[in-house]
């Protein structure tokens, strides 16, 4: 499957884009989409490892199941005061 995934923040400047198309086999999770993010785009690969990653307005774990619909977000973690 062929998902769009929005970056925001580091991630987009790294990506050079607001939003990158990921390959990913019919049964995959947070984490296959992170792998996919890393070798298939791989100016992500300082910070792909602590990408936070939103499915619609909720944030999913690495072992969250992906589906070609899903509206996925890619966020750099968050610091500061």
């Amino acid at each position: 499957m062929q998902l769009s995934v929005r970056l925001f923040a580091r991630a987009r400047d790294l990506a050079g884009s607001d939003s990158v198309t990921v390959e990913l086999p019919e049964e995959a999770s947070i984490a296959d989409l992170k792998s996919a993010l890393l070798s298939q785009h791989s100016g992500l690969a300082p910070i792909v490892s602590h990408l936070l990653v939103a499915l619609g307005t909720d944030y999913a774990d690495d072992s969250t199941m992906l589906d070609a619909t899903a509206d996925v977000s890619c966020f750099p973690p968050v610091s500061g005061g």
